[in-house]
């Protein structure tokens, strides 16, 4: 199996400090999608692991969240692309769950969900703490340099062996053209 992991906020759409609460606050960045039904097209399995603490503090309902992944599949089926699941923290950051990134627990989720081992899955993310879930789970981190990405790039301590990007597409363009 192919399988590749996405963040969502800053990696597949816009993000907010204010949270996506709500269907028309989504708005996915320039070549994102296409990059997404490129890799489902290759025979990827795609996989958005998300920390959605937005819930916990009561700013959206799963209903809400629910409807924002619909207007994302549905952009994305427009393009002949998919997304096979959604793995989504709900948790606050002080309630001290496992699933929370940087914690590893959503990507172990997903080894779990697809009786897979994550030793060099790709993962991409734009925060520091997808890149450390990533790395803990054993998958090969990539940074992409939109959302949070500039700064975290400028923070510096990224995981070992973390690959760069400009943004999803080009971090697609890498992964298919080394999977050749």
């Amino acid at each position: 199996m192919k399988l590749i992991i996405l963040d969502r906020d800053g990696v597949i759409n816009y993000d907010s400090p204010d949270y996506i609460k709500h269907p028309d606050e989504w708005i996915a960045l320039p070549g994102s999608l296409q990059a997404i039904a490129r890799l489902h097209q290759a025979g990827y399995t795609i996989a958005v692991a998300s920390n959605q603490s937005g819930l916990a503090r009561g700013l959206f309902d799963i209903t809400a969240l629910t409807s924002i992944h619909q207007k994302l599949r549905k952009e994305l089926g427009q393009l002949a692309g998919a997304i096979d699941a959604f793995f989504v923290c709900p948790h606050g950051p002080d309630e001290q769950c496992l699933c929370r990134k940087p914690l590893p627990g959503l990507f172990e989720d997903i080894a779990t969900r697809y009786d897979t081992e994550l030793a060099g899955v790709p993962a991409i993310g734009d925060s520091l703490r997808d890149l450390q879930a990533c790395a803990a789970a054993g998958c090969t981190p990539w940074l992409v340099q939109t959302g949070n990405g500039p700064k975290t790039l400028q923070q510096g301590n990224l995981p070992e062996g973390t690959r760069h990007a400009s943004n999803l597409a080009d971090a697609v363009d890498q992964i298919l053209t080394q999977a050749v």
